[in-house]
């Protein structure tokens, strides 16, 4: 039998935006893990929008957008479902407000940290209020998202008192790549944090795509 991230060759798909008629809405941090999911997996129902990864700075930007991205794939009338691959990400209850006046459903959990590890998995590391962590996206782009981002790169004199309170790095990695692998140890080093590894796969991401029929 084969394991769900298997495709036989004669079954190779190239996911094509546009091609589904179930549509996800998601992060732009996790448009490369959602293809490479519907790829791996032939999923051919799926099309995936992805709106701003950057939203994630401004986060009370995110109801509002999926809200609006949410009306606008119902007005073109092609689509029979539309879920949303948002966790909460900081917007403090609104995004599920949209979520439910809308009629649509999300991902379970608080953050894509949470879903990427299993939700389940994540309760039992809910006392790492002290780790500051990292995707496979986050670790690809931490000096533009983070270190530029925050203005570290002109004034490094603030990464003491913006980081005061974290003692490690955590990376959970979707893919093992070495050259992330490096990066997210880079990251570490520049921040002069402690730095931990752990392959979490997709986890719960899958799981929910995998339920779209």
């Amino acid at each position: 039998m084969m394991a769900m991230s298997e495709v036989a060759p004669e079954q190779h798909y190239e996911f094509h935006k546009g091609s589904g008629d179930v549509l996800v809405i998601a992060c732009g941090a996790l448009a490369r893990e959602l293809v490479a999911l519907v790829e791996m997996n032939g999923w051919r129902q799926l099309d995936i929008q992805c709106l701003p990864a950057i939203w994630h700075n401004t986060p009370e930007k995110i109801p509002g957008g999926v809200r609006d991205a949410v009306r606008k794939a119902r007005d073109a009338g092609r689509y029979r479902q539309i879920f949303v691959a948002y966790g909460d990400c900081g917007t403090g209850g609104l995004l599920d407000k949209v979520i439910e006046a809308e009629g649509v459903e999300r991902i379970d959990g608080p953050h894509c940290y949470s879903f990427f590890s299993g939700n389940e998995v994540w309760k039992t590391h809910e006392d790492e209020i002290s780790a500051f962590y990292l995707t496979d996206y986050l670790a690809r782009h931490f000096d533009a998202l983070v270190w530029k981002g925050f203005g570290l790169d002109r004034h490094p004199e603030l990464r003491d008192m913006m980081f005061s309170n974290y003692t490690k790095v955590v990376y959970l990695a979707q893919t093992e790549d070495h050259h992330l692998k490096e990066l997210a140890q880079q990251a570490a080093a520049k921040l002069g944090l402690d730095y931990e590894y752990r392959s979490t796969g997709y986890g719960d991401l899958a799981l929910a795509m995998k339920s779209l029929k």
